[in-house]
């Protein structure tokens, strides 16, 4: 119990069954509260009571302020720009809409040196790579090319992190394939398919954009490891069920992705399988295969292991 700002000694008697409402005078001082607590009998308690101070009453709308403001922003992104002048409120606005602003002065020429041979390594992945996801939409190889370049060229100047990689996927652009195919076919109508490709991801990157802007990152945490190795396994079954038709050579393929419906077709179209395709195809895919399985042992391991096999 407290009087005056100042705590209270309170004695309960077990023995006597006394309740806890029992209390005791304040003591005049510390010396009067230890010779008090000395002279209590074995068989009582001392209990020491603090003060705790009321919650602050808080309106609804206040409190559901401050519980979207934790689930939106809980790094609190505006708290730098505090008690700062309006010059460096705009340097600090300029550096957080442009990362490149913030890690720009810190830059040197063993940096450029890197990242130029990392670029010439990702390049020679990525144009390939960018004309095959084109192939997989119905679209102009150009276009594929373009996709490679241009958005990470605009990620270094608005990215934050060093390590995402900024393009196309080969389920995106599958699936956008596999959908615009239903309502135009690319081989009669290919501008109003053009059109239609550009109308999808032009609103698909305004639905990203509003993700980011409206800091939804946090929906991602919402998904299971089950669902994203679901689709990660089924992504890649789609993809690869999809390549039988450049491997078997077979020209009226199927455009639905369902298992059945694609096995069913390569089967349909068995006339039209060309050996020549299907040699050079397995020897490529022996080559990647191989060459996998080499790069994964060290010089003096793989020596080790050829040593053994003969």
């Amino acid at each position: 119990m407290v009087v005056n700002n100042k705590v209270e000694t309170l004695a309960f008697d077990l023995e006597a069954g006394h309740g806890p409402g029992a209390k005791a005078p304040p003591p005049a001082d510390s010396g009067a509260r230890q010779q008090q607590q000395r002279q209590a009998p074995a068989g009582m308690v001392q209990v020491e009571l603090h003060k705790v101070s009321a919650p602050e009453r808080r309106t609804t709308a206040r409190a559901l302020g401050q519980r979207l403001a934790e689930i939106f922003f809980p790094d609190d992104p505006l708290h730098q720009f505090k008690n700062q002048s309006l010059a460096r409120k705009l340097v600090l606005a300029l550096q957080y809409f442009f990362p490149i602003f913030h890690w720009g002065s810190n830059y040197s020429l063993r940096l450029l040196r890197s990242d130029a041979v990392a670029g010439l390594t990702i390049a020679s992945l990525a144009i390939p790579q960018g004309i095959s996801y084109a192939k997989l939409a119905n679209l102009p190889p150009i276009i594929g090319l373009y996709s490679s370049f241009v958005p990470p060229l605009i990620y270094a100047l608005l990215g934050s992190s060093r390590d995402l990689a900024v393009g196309p996927v080969s389920i995106a652009s599958l699936v956008m394939g596999s959908m615009l195919r239903e309502a135009v076919a690319p081989e009669q109508q290919p501008i109003l398919y053009l059109q239609l490709a550009f109308t999808a991801t032009f609103f698909a990157g305004v639905f990203q954009a509003s993700l980011g802007f409206l800091r939804l990152g946090f929906i991602v945490d919402f998904l299971s490891k089950a669902t994203l190795t679901g689709f990660m396994g089924g992504a890649a079954v789609i993809v690869s069920l999809q390549q039988l038709k450049g491997l078997l050579g077979i020209v009226h393929f199927t455009t639905h992705m369902g298992f059945v419906d694609v096995m069913a077709s390569v089967v349909r179209r068995h006339s039209e399988w060309q050996w020549q395709t299907i040699v050079m195809g397995v020897a490529f895919l022996a080559i990647l295969l191989g060459t996998r399985q080499i790069v994964s042992y060290p010089p003096p391991m793989l020596c080790l292991r050829l040593a053994n096999s003969t």
